[in-house]
Formats: C-alpha cells, sequence, structure tokens
C-alpha cells in the first residue's frame, strides 16, 4: 500500500456497500446484518483503514470534542475570526463537547489527520473558498461536518453563513433610497480575492447587481488594511470621481481608517459622503460617527453551525443550505 491515507469511499467500494453503511458499521450507530458487518471489517483490514479511526469507532465512544477549522491566513480579520470561535465555543459547551482549533493552513491533509486521530466526532469549517480544496474529502470522511460559508458547489453539504450577497445588495439599496446617485465597496484585500473566498466574493457580486439593479453610478474596489493605502485609494475615488457620494465598506480592518482618510481630504461623514459597513455591531457602534451597518451575525451564524453539527451526529435530516438574511441598522454615518 502506499503512503497515501485510505479513504471511506475506497472502504465502500471494496466492501460493495454505501458509504453510510461503512459509517453505521464503524460507529455502531445503526444495526447492520452479520454479514455486511464481517465484509466491511474485512474491507478496513485489508485496505489498511486507519486504525484510530476505526478504533475509536468500533468502541462506539464519542470523543465529546468538535475541530473547529480555522486557517490563519493573510488578509484575515482575527478579531471577527475570534468572535465566530468564541460562539462556536459557547455553543458547543451547551452540548458537552469541547472544541479543537486548528489554525494551520493544511487543507485537506489537515483534516484527514484531525478525522483519523480519534480526537473529534464532528468538523466545522470556516474561511470557505469558492473552490475549497477541503470539500471533495468532507464527502468522504464519516465524521460529520458543516461549512461556514459556501463553496460554489454546495450540493451534499451542510453550509451556515449570512447571505452575502443580499448584504451588499442591501447596502446599495439603503445608499440609493437615501438619493446617493455614485458608490463604491471599498472591499476585503485583494489576497482575499485572489483565493476566491466566498462571502467576499459573493458581498462583491451582491453589490455589482444592486448597482445596475438600481441605476446607480458604481465601482468595487479592493482595499488593504493600512492607512497609508486606504488614504490612497479614498484620494483616487474623489479625484476620478467627483459625483461619489456613499461609500460601503466590507473589510473590518480598514473602517476606521477610511473615516480618517475622508477627513484627511477635507470630506465630512455624512454631509459629503456617507458610509454603511457590513461588520459586527461593536465596531460599527465605537466609530466616530456611529455606522450604518449590516450586523455580520457571528454569534447566530456559530450556534447554527453547532446545532446542525450536533443533529448530524444523532443521525437527523439537516437542511444543506442556511442562509441567514442580513439586517441594516441605521445610525449616523448616512
Amino acid at each position: 500500500m502506499s503512503e497515501r491515507a485510505v479513504t471511506i469511499s475506497e472502504v465502500a467500494r471494496h466492501a460493495g456497500v454505501a458509504v453510510s453503511t461503512v459509517s453505521y458499521v464503524l460507529s455502531g450507530k445503526r444495526a447492520i446484518s452479520a454479514d455486511t458487518r464481517r465484509r466491511v471489517l474485512d474491507s478496513v483490514r485489508v485496505l489498511g483503514y486507519h486504525p484510530n479511526a476505526g478504533a475509536r469507532a468500533l468502541a462506539s465512544k464519542r470523543a465529546n470534542v468538535i475541530a473547529l477549522v480555522l486557517p490563519l491566513r493573510v488578509g484575515m480579520h482575527v478579531p471577527v475570526l475570534m468572535q465566530f470561535a468564541t460562539s462556536v465555543v459557547t455553543a458547543a459547551r451547551q452540548y458537552d463537547h469541547d472544541v479543537l482549533l486548528l489554525t494551520a493552513d493544511e487543507g485537506s491533509d489537515g483534516l484527514r489527520r484531525a478525522a483519523a486521530s480519534a480526537l473529534v466526532d464532528g468538523l466545522v469549517l470556516m474561511d470557505v473558498e469558492l473552490h475549497d480544496s477541503r470539500v471533495p474529502l468532507l464527502k468522504d470522511l464519516a465524521e460529520p461536518s458543516v461549512l461556514i460559508g459556501f463553496p460554489a458547489d454546495s450540493a451534499g453539504l451542510t453550509c451556515v453563513d449570512l447571505d452575502f450577497a443580499r448584504a451588499g445588495a442591501l447596502c446599495v439599496e439603503h445608499l440609493a433610497e437615501r438619493g446617493h446617485t455614485e458608490v463604491a465597496l471599498l472591499g476585503a484585500p485583494s489576497v482575499v480575492y485572489d483565493r476566491g473566498t466566498g462571502f467576499a466574493r459573493r458581498t462583491r457580486e451582491g453589490f455589482t447587481a444592486a448597482v445596475a439593479d438600481t441605476g446607480l453610478k458604481g465601482v468595487a474596489l479592493s482595499c488593504e488594511e493600512n492607512f497609508d493605502q486606504v488614504s490612497t485609494v479614498i484620494a483616487e475615488l474623489l479625484d476620478t470621481r467627483p459625483g461619489l457620494s456613499g461609500l460601503v465598506v466590507h473589510n473590518e480592518a480598514a473602517v476606521n481608517h477610511v473615516l480618517g482618510a475622508l477627513r484627511q481630504h477635507g470630506r465630512r461623514v455624512p454631509d459629503d459622503v456617507a458610509v454603511v459597513a457590513i461588520c459586527p455591531d461593536d465596531i460599527a457602534e465605537r466609530s466616530s460617527p456611529p455606522l450604518t451597518s449590516v450586523l455580520i451575525p457571528a454569534e447566530e451564524v456559530g450556534r447554527q453551525a453547532v446545532r446542525l453539527l450536533m443533529d448530524k451526529l444523532e443521525g437527523h435530516a439537516v437542511p444543506e443550505d442556511t442562509l441567514l438574511q442580513p439586517r441594516l441598522t441605521v445610525r449616523d454615518s448616512t
């Protein structure tokens, strides 16, 4: 045998059964006929399916631990990510589960090791990309999983997130209702778009579609996280788009830099330029002026992700897609 880890799909093919049947044999969650059980266990032995995962499952014991897979990458705003992580931990404790936080950017290899280690009962994944290399493996693992975020093709997966496309559109609609005719989106750092991160791409798509639907003029730009770069972008926008009067900011680390740069360039908020942010409420409320914002509901998303995972652990049917509808709160910046 090669060093490559054998998957549960390969065990199922070798035994001539469904993947779910292999899972049930290993977990003991459902009664399986003696003949089928023998075939599955023979295949596990012949193929060398990971002994730790098999031993744990055959003992029918849970670790009472779930893994939160949160690779810390460039362009991610750690304080907001920790709000999600805290929510997952708090929700898991309500089900008497602890959380193992996995922050290395190991892709499929990291998932496979976590699932085979006997340390966790299930996985919650964050920072989901549209074409995420981890997704194919999730469908093969015996351990259930939930994604906070949506890949381009979410069929067969369990995903939960804010409807970011609708969030981007809602910001544009609010500015249009206020009489603005030219707007701009200052989005995530360019590296986040380059990775194909789902939430950033979907916000931009929602913004762009709403600009077209409302008849506004608009442009969507990436936005870095330091003041000098933000100030340069603001200066270019004001220079090249004299009619610009509304900004949508979807970059928590840049929010205060945007407000500072507008002041630096002699623009008052909201008198000269209105600003809407997509961010947690605490960031919007602490800004000067307090920002009209669409809430990123980290607490609710984390709670829903854990609930879905626990339902799957108990063998209950769950919806594949859970999209939370955005809520806009008007404050002083518009």
